[in-house]
């Protein structure tokens, strides 16, 4: 018989500690979370260093269930990650009860490098709106710049109702009507990929699965009980996880473009585009009323702009309005 049977191990745990583990993994300020989590968040709150393989072994011997159990293996293979940042960005939103019965479910929309998995930008909404859609483009390109193409869903928030041409429209070089955003991705030179089924966004997919698992959780334990609040903590809860689930591209190189100075202003082209025509008087009808080209802005239109002629109203998300015309606002 071995010396050493029927003695405790030196590193087991107490079981004061143990039963202290099994206490907070029951209580509402833990409930809902894996076993990863779970061990993260005890060595962050309670000082409690611990591997989640002991956390699961502590559940199991006290006969609770895992939150979920695990994705059965995917029959098909994941597509290849693209080899630098920036050459492919999927975006999408997940309308979920965040704060759960703290506040109204509401949409989080996020933004995932290919390349990465880097989450490279996200903002709460009410719901899932072309808005919010300009803010999280506006907000990725200030952080990392603009990518080579955007991969989205056929949300109606992305393409166009009228995005079917007739043969004869096709025959006559006719381009497919735009949305509002799809508008602002060409202006920015980025291509717009639309995915024709769920599998075909999946690493977005995850991600969301990922941060229901988590950022509820983590947004709970902030004690934040609103959108506003939320968007606050959200640049702290991207930079952890980020520091966790991002890998290295195989290109370091990264093909995100920084906005340069001379560029455009991002509020003339992340914004609403309305086309009026211009009436006598250099005056247009917008939202039922009339309003005149400003005096200064009329001397540098040369020549004057025609009566009867198509022109471009837009509104930024401020609710600003300009004349564009021929590439400049006024």
């Amino acid at each position: 018989i071995h010396k050493n049977k029927g003695r405790k191990p030196a590193h087991a745990l107490d079981d004061e500690v143990r039963q202290r583990i099994l206490e907070l993994h029951q209580s509402e300020r833990y409930k809902n979370c894996n076993d990863v989590h779970f061990a993260e968040l005890l060595a962050k709150y309670e000082g409690i260093e611990v591997s989640p393989s002991t956390v699961r072994r502590i559940r199991l011997a006290a006969r609770i269930k895992a939150k979920r159990k695990r994705r059965p293996a995917k029959a098909h293979r994941p597509r290849k990650r693209k080899p630098q940042a920036g050459m492919l960005v999927q975006m999408d939103g997940s309308f979920h009860r965040w704060l759960e019965d703290r506040a109204e479910p509401m949409c989080l929309l996020a933004a995932i490098d290919d390349a990465t998995g880097r989450i490279v930008a996200a903002v709460f909404r009410p719901q899932e709106d072309t808005e919010g859609y300009f803010l999280l483009t506006r907000q990725m390109i200030e952080r990392e710049g603009i990518p080579m193409s955007i991969y989205s869903d056929r949300h109606m928030i992305f393409r166009s109702p009228h995005d079917k041409l007739t043969i004869e429209q096709e025959l006559a070089g006719e381009s497919k009507p735009l949305s509002q955003f799809g508008q602002a991705l060409r202006d920015l030179g980025i291509e717009h990929i639309q995915a024709h089924t769920p599998q075909a966004k999946g690493r977005i997919e995850r991600l969301f699965e990922t941060l229901q698992d988590r950022w509820i959780v983590e947004l709970r334990l902030r004690g934040v009980d609103s959108i506003e609040e939320a968007n606050r903590v959200l640049p702290e809860l991207i930079e952890e996880h980020n520091k966790a689930f991002a890998v290295e591209p195989t290109d370091p190189h990264s093909a995100f473009v920084p906005l340069e100075q001379n560029q455009p202003d991002l509020d003339l082209i992340l914004c609403y585009r309305h086309w009026r025509t211009l009436g006598t008087g250099q005056t247009l009808s917008f939202d039922h009323k009339t309003y005149a080209i400003a005096e200064g802005s009329q001397k540098s239109v040369i020549p004057p702009i025609p009566p009867k002629t198509r022109v471009e109203v837009r509104q930024t998300l401020d609710g600003r309005l300009f004349l564009w015309y021929k590439g400049k606002a006024y």
